[in-house]
């Protein structure tokens, strides 16, 4: 793909400290910020909807406030290890 030259305004001290990081990692200063720019616009297009099937199961209905969860799990441990 093609490349166009972009011009941006960006504080001194800011270059300075990012051609300093590209030259330590051999990479130019461009190449960073093309794929910083990518990596946004990935994650904004790897945002989908979920699905119809994930919705209903976090539509489960919470537990009544006299729900004593302590002893089903306590009968749930009794039934499957004492036969």
């Amino acid at each position: 793909m093609p490349s166009t030259k972009l011009t941006l305004n960006i504080k001194t001290h800011v270059i300075d400290q990012a051609k300093a990081y590209a030259n330590r990692q051999h990479v130019s200063l461009s190449k960073i910020v093309e794929n910083y720019l990518s990596s946004l616009t990935d994650r904004e297009e790897k945002t989908t909807e979920v699905s119809p099937w994930t919705k209903e199961l976090t539509a489960v209905k919470k537990p009544t406030p006299d729900f004593d969860h302590k002893s089903d799990y306590r009968d749930a441990i009794l039934d499957k290890y004492n036969p």
